[in-house]
C-alpha cells in the first residue's frame, strides 16, 4: 500500500485507501457510529478516532487504521466486557486487534464491543 498524505477527516482517510477495502471501512465507520451515536469522530495520530465523554468515561473510545494485510482496531481491552473472549483471537498488542483483509470482517463483534464499552461506562 502506498503512503498516503495525512487525512484531515475520516472521509478523506477512507477515500485515500485502496478501492477494494473502502466498503469495509465505510461499514466499520457506520457500525461504530451506530453503537456510539454521541461519539465525536475525527482524525488523531493519522487515523480515524472516536471520542466519547459519558459518565465514567472520558475520552478515547476506539481508533481504526489500515495496513497492507489487515485492518487494526484499537481500544482498551479492560473496557471490552464479554466481547473480549471473542476478540482474543485477533489481539496483537495490549490494545490492538488485527482483522485480516483475507477474512470476513467481524462487524457485529466490533459493534457489540463498542456498545459494551459505553454501557460499562454509564
Amino acid at each position: 500500500m502506498k503512503k498516503t498524505p495525512l487525512a484531515k477527516n475520516v472521509d478523506e482517510y477512507i477515500a485515500g485507501m485502496p478501492k477494494e477495502i473502502r466498503h469495509t471501512l465505510d461499514k466499520l465507520r457506520q457500525i461504530i457510529k451506530k453503537a456510539a451515536p454521541k461519539a465525536h469522530e475525527r482524525i488523531s495520530y493519522g487515523m480515524p478516532f472516536y471520542e466519547y465523554r459519558g459518565t465514567g468515561f472520558k475520552g478515547r473510545l476506539v481508533y481504526f487504521s489500515v495496513s497492507k494485510k489487515y485492518i487494526a482496531v484499537y481500544f482498551a481491552p479492560t473496557r471490552a466486557g464479554k466481547s473480549l473472549d471473542r476478540l482474543k483471537r485477533y489481539q496483537v498488542t495490549k490494545s490492538s486487534f488485527h482483522f485480516s483483509l483475507d477474512e470476513a470482517f467481524p462487524f457485529q463483534l466490533i459493534g457489540d464491543t463498542v456498545r459494551e464499552i459505553i454501557d460499562k461506562a454509564n
